[in-house]
């Protein structure tokens, strides 16, 4: 049994190590936003290719995850960690020195490569290592200071722009990894299934001989790609839009065919009759597609039409990073007590309200009056859902799937704002020079917030239907179903 206790040395040095590595990838899911209207003027980029530079990130991130939680799982939580965060770095120096958008574009891509391996690892270290009666509030702590990277993003993104220029925004993590690496390999134990290096090397050989999904990982991902691609381009409405959206159904399907019957899946489907982790997935791609839509269009709205500088900009959305970092570790605490499922629909519904509170910031905003009410709604509805979301995937399963449940619920995470980017400017009708005109953009943002609101409303909706407190002392996915579990048990095909 995991035994580290969060006040020991060793638990904060874990505790470090992780966020430091997820902070990497979150701020880079949200640094860049603020950035965006620079890199379109230096590069000369059209919007679509501001798109493609959050999507691309996003297409190998959310297409390949599942294999990340998949190999550390396997091979070691902390080496395939530890990997990802040099991947990352050096990923990340080349989008610091890209010329073009498409080396730019081609860097972000690989970026994504690199969350896949150390996102997943992050969470499943934290919870193969931690002892049971510290692990919700070591969740909670995690959720909080990744929730305070991923707010701090724009602020810090807004300071580089304004300073050292756009390039810093990426050259910034070589730094953190540097940092991150060693103190991992010196303070974090390994894990690998749910098990220490000792009872792995007992009993993790046969897993470790098992193959991988690769045919699964390239189908998850190129349907992705595809139907980003179409949803981005289809503005011009042409024939090869259309193939490419029909190509992208089509891998989605044969993407589900092929791990429905591979004997090793990257996705094992059985995980999904646990009705606990299914709702909270559900809920969680409704939260992270109106959080991608909102982040991305809100440092925008902010530049193009309000007139804020970058650093303005990221300094205005500090609030809600105040707010996590106070309360984040409470909520996660609270949500032990009380259960998911209030937290987990009032949370979307705050959020919700702050976006539509957003409409009334146009030309001029005030921000005492227009901007900060806003924003501070919507740092009180994260705090409330982060947390418990984060907490309630791992406990529907057990220990030794941790990486897996981590690795699905970011994929959902990171799907849902992927497709959120591509789609919303389409169904807001943001034409292709949009960012270059204050009142265009403005029109649009103003049809695209109560979208992201109506996504939440539904979110909200799913989790007071179907998520459950999960009966005490039942971790196993039998405690959050209907009746008797009929699908294949969880051992069979994992990763």
């Amino acid at each position: 049994m995991p035994d580290v206790r969060l006040s020991s040395p060793q638990g904060k040095w874990i505790l470090l190590t992780t966020v430091l590595g997820s902070s990497m990838a979150m701020l880079d899911s949200t640094v860049v936003n603020v950035a965006l209207p620079t890199i379109g003027r230096d590069l000369d980029a059209s919007l679509a290719a501001l798109q493609w530079t959050v999507n691309a990130y996003m297409v190998t991130l959310a297409g390949l995850i599942l294999l990340g939680g998949s190999l550390g799982d396997r091979y070691g939580r902390r080496k395939i960690f530890v990997l990802g965060v040099i991947w990352f770095a050096l990923a990340s120096l080349l989008c610091g020195l890209a010329p073009t958008p498409v080396i730019l574009i081609a860097a972000r891509a690989l970026q994504g490569i690199g969350g896949a391996l150390l996102t997943p690892g992050s969470l499943a270290l934290i919870q193969a290592s931690f002892h049971p009666d510290d692990r919700g509030r070591a969740i909670g702590l995690w959720s909080g200071f990744g929730g305070v990277g991923a707010a701090v993003g724009p602020f810090l993104g807004g300071w580089l722009v304004s300073g050292p220029g756009w390039r810093w925004v990426f050259l910034l993590n070589v730094p953190l990894a540097l940092l991150c690496a060693p103190v991992a390999l010196r303070h974090v134990p390994e894990s690998s299934g749910g098990t220490s290096r000792s009872s792995a090397a007992e009993s993790g050989g046969a897993r470790a001989r098992g193959r991988f999904d690769v045919l699964g990982a390239a189908l998850g991902a190129l349907a992705l790609a595809l139907v980003t691609y179409a949803l981005i381009e289809a503005r011009g409405g042409s024939l090869v839009v259309t193939l490419t959206a029909v190509a992208g159904l089509l891998a989605a399907v044969a993407f589900v065919y092929v791990e429905k019957h591979s004997p090793d899946p990257m996705l094992p489907l059985g995980i999904f009759a646990s009705r606990q982790f299914t709702s909270v997935n559900l809920v969680t791609l409704c939260v992270y597609a109106a959080f991608g839509g909102f982040f991305f269009l809100t440092a925008l709205q902010l530049q193009v039409v309000s007139g804020y500088s970058p650093l303005q900009a990221g300094v205005a959305l500090l609030p809600t990073t105040v707010l996590m970092l106070l309360f984040s570790a409470r909520s996660g605490a609270l949500a032990d007590r009380i259960g998911p499922r209030i937290p987990l629909t009032v949370g979307p519904l705050l959020c919700a309200a702050a976006m539509l509170l957003m409409l009334r910031v146009g030309r001029d905003a005030n921000y005492v009056t227009d901007v900060l009410p806003a924003l501070l709604v919507m740092g009180a509805g994260m705090v409330t859902l982060v947390a418990p979301l984060t907490a309630s995937v791992l406990a529907s399963v057990d220990t030794a799937r941790a990486g897996l449940a981590s690795g699905i619920n970011n994929a959902a995470a990171r799907a849902a704002g992927l497709i959120a980017v591509a789609a919303l400017p389409l169904l807001a009708g943001m034409g292709p020079e949009a960012y270059r005109s204050a009142a265009a953009f403005d029109a649009a943002f103003r049809r695209a917030m109560p979208i992201c609101a109506g996504v939440l409303i539904a979110g909200s909706a799913l989790a007071f239907s179907f998520v459950r407190r999960p009966r005490p002392g039942c971790i196993r996915p039998e405690c959050h179903t209907h009746g008797s579990v009929t699908a294949p048990p969880l051992e069979r095909g994992s990763a």
